[in-house]
């Protein structure tokens, strides 16, 4: 069997060409629909119940509490001591995490609440005042930052508050990034395919109704530590990767086909799992599809027709539930990793 597989590839790399980046429509008329084809042998994605469980996800990130503030170094403090007004001042907090305050010194405050970091200086003016009252006020939250990456104007660290949301970020880095089209300047970002990673999971958000639209459930608010990476509008093109011999990103033509794309990437290694997984409609919220490329092969069923921006994953993991396969996959950043690694380059 393993033979024969060889053969056919080697016969389908020649019917494709002799090298990989050159794609034919000789598979059009074997083409099939990936959403009735009977080589797909399961899917999963957005279903109505997918989106119902999408949509309370998402409402229990609306729903949640605000978490409870903590000084950390570099926060900008003001504190006010009642009816000492010469005690006053507007300072940041030192790297170390102390406030410098007159007569009591150097007062730790980093990793307290509001209410305990008032106590303490509170503690170490009572030697010196009768019934110190002191009142703290947050101005400026250098220590609660999310990183932006990918097609913005101004990728970097953004610094945020209690209630910073999605649109609020982007915003911060300046929106957009922009190229010149035909002597056009033009938005490069691609909303569609933007991710939000939180603990190296991607939340089920979508970008366009977030920010475009301001949608409250969409536009969720940030975490300390959340990567927001902004896609880039780019040619239309399809990814392949996983368990084969040239892992890459091609331009997408139509009529592209599986075979053909698998026969491009050098065919499955013998590593690779019994079946492949077409990834469709961004990794944010993705619909996939479980293929038996033998049944391809074998002649009973279609070749599968690929859409613009699919991904093909030729899984290793001998996993015999579909199910388990996709949790283990998603929601994790390893995926997004791996293509935006620089292995993954566009062929023609």
């Amino acid at each position: 069997m393993k033979f024969k597989k060889m053969l056919l590839w080697a016969l389908l790399t020649a019917l494709t060409g002799c090298y990989p980046g050159r794609m034919t429509n000789r598979y059009n008329s074997l083409v099939g629909n990936v959403e009735k084809d009977n080589a797909v042998l399961e899917e999963t994605g957005q279903d109505e119940e997918s989106e119902r469980k999408r949509m309370e996800f998402l409402k229990n990130l609306y729903e949640e509490d605000d978490s409870i503030y903590h000084i950390n170094a570099g926060d900008k403090l003001e504190v006010r001591v009642y009816g000492q007004e010469e005690l006053n001042s507007l300072t940041r907090v030192s790297p170390d995490g102390y406030l410098g305050i007159l007569f009591a010194g150097q007062i730790k405050v980093s990793g307290k609440t509001i209410a305990e970091a008032s106590a303490e200086i509170e503690k170490g003016l009572s030697p010196y005042i009768k019934h110190p009252v002191v009142g703290i006020s947050v101005v400026e939250v250098s220590s609660e930052t999310v990183t932006m990456g990918g097609s913005c104007s101004k990728p970097g660290l953004v610094h945020i508050s209690a209630g910073s949301r999605l649109a609020d970020a982007y915003a911060q880095a300046g929106g957009s990034a922009e190229r010149l089209f035909n002597g056009v300047d033009v938005d490069v970002a691609d909303l569609e395919h933007s991710i939000l990673v939180r603990d190296g999971k991607v939340l089920p958000v979508d970008f366009q109704a977030a920010i475009m639209c301001g949608d409250p459930l969409n536009n969720v608010k940030l975490h300390k530590g959340d990567y927001i990476f902004i896609a880039q509008r780019m040619e239309s093109s399809i990814t392949i990767c996983g368990e084969v011999g040239h892992p890459h990103r091609r331009l997408y033509e139509a009529g592209m086909g599986l075979i053909e794309t698998l026969t491009a990437a050098g065919w499955m290694k013998d590593t690779h799992w019994n079946h492949v997984i077409i990834i469709r409609d961004g990794l944010s919220n993705p619909k996939m599809y479980k293929i038996d490329v033998d049944s391809i092969l074998n002649g009973s069923a279609k070749n599968v027709h690929l859409k613009a921006n699919d991904i093909v994953y030729v899984p290793k993991d001998n996993l015999s539930e579909f199910n388990v396969f996709v949790h283990k996959l998603f929601p994790t950043a390893e995926l997004i990793q791996l293509l935006r690694s620089k292995a993954f380059r566009v062929s023609f």
